[in-house]
């Protein structure tokens, strides 16, 4: 069911997305507007299978409607794998809020989305995404129960940014284990692109194994919180500089997604890519683009789930050392990406939605 709640007038390009594309499928999507508040959003629930879908809520400055309807759905399609691959009870959701936060962002619009989510009675569960914080989501959870990523003070989890950057440097050590032989990042020289929310947690995780690190953002504030704090860590200009490092051994993409296209795919010099950005691949063939290559790709949603399997647990009273727990084994799950992509002569990212998809099938026949 597609509902248009609010929205007067609905674009054909919007409805062939929605019905017609290859970004289709949904079972639900929902277009929000408010105009009190200056609302508008977009929320897309892609699988309810393996129980109500649970994904974040991203604040952003859309070029048009349609890259912002285009946006949720792939990113709700992301998290049903991504939930799958984590071996939780959650199916896949995605929520967007169209305009730039640092403009708009206000406390009656946060409630008017809340309400929003509230009238899905549950089958939708926020939290936090590019743009939304711990204090948005206190906000929005003061108009329904289905919001996680709150404060501890309001009952949640905090941060999720934390355990996310962790399953990724667990993913970062089984790629360092399948492509060397060994997990150890010591010596190896990583370049990671976008060091916020996630991004300066894994340069810490990095350091503190003995990593070579360099970095790019384009806010030169992230950058300056790394380097203040880390001298150490090399700053390069940009992401075409970074990908480009003589000796890179890993790229790790942590900022928005599309990082790895027809463009930076084949001067890439790392031997690894494994990174916290959601949908890294720019269009389908990018995988075996990298395999050609000789890179090993760690799939996205499989090793930046640490911050979902967080907010998960918040629904079931918070435990942070069983959340670590949970995420630590993103190390065993990539490895056992890596073997069946082998097994099967496909690259990682096809092995990985094989696994995703056949637990889904599971779910709906039982």
């Amino acid at each position: 069911m597609t509902d248009v709640t609010g929205v007067p007038d609905v674009s054909a390009d919007v409805l062939h997305t929605l019905f017609h594309s290859d970004q289709g499928g949904h079972e639900q999507v929902v277009l929000c507007q408010d105009r009190a508040s200056g609302l508008k959003a977009v929320i897309a629930i892609h699988s309810t299978a393996l129980g109500p879908a649970l994904g974040g809520t991203r604040f952003y400055p859309y070029a048009s409607d349609e890259e912002a309807v285009a946006d949720a759905l792939n990113l709700s399609r992301g998290m049903s794998y991504k939930n799958a691959m984590a071996g939780l009870e959650h199916g896949g959701g995605k929520a967007v809020i169209i305009g730039d936060p640092e403009q708009i962002k206000s406390e009656e619009l946060l409630l008017a989305y809340g309400r929003f989510v509230a009238s899905l009675g549950g089958r939708y569960v926020t939290a936090c995404d590019v743009g939304t914080y711990v204090a948005d989501m206190d906000v929005v959870a003061r108009e329904n129960r289905w919001t996680t990523g709150r404060s501890p003070e309001n009952g949640g989890a905090g941060d999720s940014s934390v355990l996310t950057a962790f399953g990724v440097f667990q993913g970062m050590r089984a790629s360092a284990q399948h492509a060397w032989g060994d997990p150890a990042l010591k010596g190896r020289k990583v370049g990671v692109a976008g060091v916020g929310k996630v991004g300066h947690y894994l340069v810490e995780h990095l350091l503190q194994e003995g990593a070579e690190v360099l970095i790019t953002d384009v806010r030169e504030e992230s950058v300056r919180r790394i380097t203040d704090k880390f001298p150490q860590v090399t700053v390069v200009a940009d992401t075409e500089a970074l990908i480009r490092v003589p000796g890179l051994d890993i790229y790790a993409p942590c900022a928005l997604g599309g990082a790895l296209d027809d463009s930076t795919v084949p001067v890439l010099t790392a031997k690894v890519v494994c990174g916290a950005a959601n949908n890294q691949l720019a269009h389908p063939g990018v995988e075996k683009d990298l395999a050609d290559r000789g890179i090993l790709y760690a799939p996205d949603y499989v090793v930046n789930a640490g911050g979902v399997i967080q907010v998960a647990d918040e629904l079931h009273g918070f435990d942070f050392d069983r959340c670590k727990a949970k995420a630590t084994k993103i190390f065993d799950t990539t490895l056992a990406i890596f073997a069946r992509a082998k097994k099967d002569g496909i690259p990682p990212a096809a092995a990985a939605d094989r696994i995703a998809e056949q637990r889904m099938a599971e779910a709906r026949r039982g």
